[in-house]
């Protein structure tokens, strides 16, 4: 997982230029039981997360925030290391005192982004998703925050302007936007410029995200990066709490640990970065009504990842197969109502040959595609190539 969240422009670029700067990792000069207040990250002479908010310099509120995040816990069992964490932002927000952590946790080679809130006279954790892009969550720009409000973000000192949903311009104070009307289960665009800095000699005019919506729930973190524009129009009209659910693409490859699985910790099919769509064409099955057939495909921290989308063309919801890890033959089971299916996709060449177990139809044979209904008991498929035979193999209803 570490080295793959290193991956990307992120974990490069920044992460040599940061470096080069006089200091790289959260302020010095604290005692080592005091969680620092602000990330000494440099961009040449800029910090990129100073520390901000009313209660910055407020050390009884630091002293409750450090003890909160002591006794703060990843479902992992995982504490994080105050030393290399930070509080990027202390203050009020709609009266309430509010309180934002990075989180270096070694044990995960990850990184936690927390929201505290104040109850009584002491600071408790009552969000927490982990960092999903690649690199450090310090070396990002925006920050997801979550109120009774609505959404609202944190930006880092290189942000001059961020746009939010229909390109209209959000407003900060000290760092933290107003609120942001972001639906529950729709995915919106999120355009930042970032000033001219050492890391960016001409600055960026439009660094692309995707906001997945508020219902995601930790420790899923809902921004994905979108640096062509692609994921939007991938996932347009699309349910994204369908999308996260256990059977959806995004939720349903879990995270093992060990030799077991770990249910509570992201998915292994939660999406980072260049999610796109692939029309797969159209699909009329058994006489009835027509459907697109398109492939999603996604970047997650354990590799690509691919579903399957039926689109109904007369408007109806539309069906997703669960995540299937990028292979060169895809197989994906696709729960049509009425008729479960199985959709085998492949790179189609004059060399390639589809095999299925005898007796079973063919609703759909084209070249890179054949659709067949979703077999009782377990059957095998084999894409037979050039120069190797793969197998693919299907559990029954």
């Amino acid at each position: 997982m570490a080295s793959a969240r290193r991956r990307g422009m992120t974990a490069t670029t920044l992460l040599t230029l940061l470096l080069a700067g006089t200091a790289c990792g959260p302020v010095a000069e604290r005692k080592p039981d005091v969680l620092p207040v602000g990330y000494d990250s440099l961009d040449g002479t800029l910090r990129v997360w100073p520390a901000r908010g009313r209660l910055a310099g407020d050390s009884s509120a630091t002293a409750a925030v450090t003890e909160a995040v002591r006794s703060w816990r990843t479902p992992a069992d995982d504490r994080a290391h105050l030393p290399s964490s930070g509080i990027l932002w202390s203050g009020e927000v709609d009266g309430a005192p509010l309180a934002l952590v990075a989180a270096d946790v070694p044990g995960e080679s990850a990184s936690w982004l927390l929201q505290l809130t104040r109850d009584g006279d002491r600071y408790v954790v009552d969000r927490a998703s982990e960092y999903t892009e690649p690199g450090y969550l310090v070396y990002s720009d925006v920050l997801p925050v979550q109120t009774d409000h609505g959404r609202r973000y944190l930006l880092s000192g290189r942000v001059e302007r961020l746009l939010g949903p229909k390109g209209r311009a959000l407003s900060s104070r000290d760092g933290l936007t107003d609120p942001v009307d972001v639906p529950a289960c729709r995915a919106v665009a999120l355009t930042t410029t970032l000033r001219v800095t050492r890391s960016l000699p001409r600055g960026r005019a439009a660094d692309r995200l995707l906001d997945l919506g508020t219902a995601t729930t930790d420790p899923r973190y809902p921004l994905v990066r979108d640096e062509t524009g692609s994921g939007r129009r991938a996932l347009d009209g699309l349910d994204t709490c369908v999308l996260a659910d256990e059977q959806g693409p995004f939720g349903s490859v879990p995270r093992r640990i060990g030799d077991r699985d770990a249910p509570r910790s992201v998915p292994e099919s939660w999406p980072m970065a260049k999610v796109s769509v692939r029309a797969l064409g159209e699909v009329a099955l058994g006489g009835g009504d027509p459907a697109d057939l398109e492939q999603l495909s996604w970047e997650t921290d354990a590799g690509t990842m691919t579903a399957v989308v039926y689109r109904p063309a007369d408007g109806g919801d539309p069906v997703f197969s669960p995540a299937d890890r990028a292979n060169t033959l895809q197989a994906y089971v696709l729960p049509v109502p009425g008729q479960p299916l199985v959709v085998l996709s492949w790179r189609s060449s004059r060399y390639s040959s589809l095999s299925v177990p005898p007796g079973t139809p063919r609703l759909v044979h084209r070249p890179g595609l054949v659709v067949v209904p979703q077999p009782v008991s377990k059957a095998t498929f084999s894409l037979a190539g050039a120069e190797k035979t793969y197998y693919r193999s299907v559990g029954g209803r």
